[in-house]
């Protein structure tokens, strides 16, 4: 993953930050050939500012309503 607008250097001595940043960057722009672990996504949901179309479509693969 490339990214022209941010200095990785120093987003990286937060790792948090980081994680958060990267996990964004991967949903929102694509992932390429990589894959996002599905409990990272669970811990830092509500961290996350995604697109509202990709974060409902995401919601409903992470916790799907059972209908009876």
């Amino acid at each position: 993953m490339n990214n022209w607008s941010v200095d990785i250097k120093e987003l990286k001595k937060d790792k948090k930050q980081y994680a958060i940043w990267r996990l964004e960057q991967l949903v929102n722009f694509g992932l390429g050939r990589e894959k996002i672990k599905e409990n990272d996504l669970r811990v830092n949901w509500h961290k996350l500012h995604l697109d509202p179309k990709k974060k409902k479509f995401l919601s409903f693969l992470l916790w799907p309503r059972k209908k009876f």
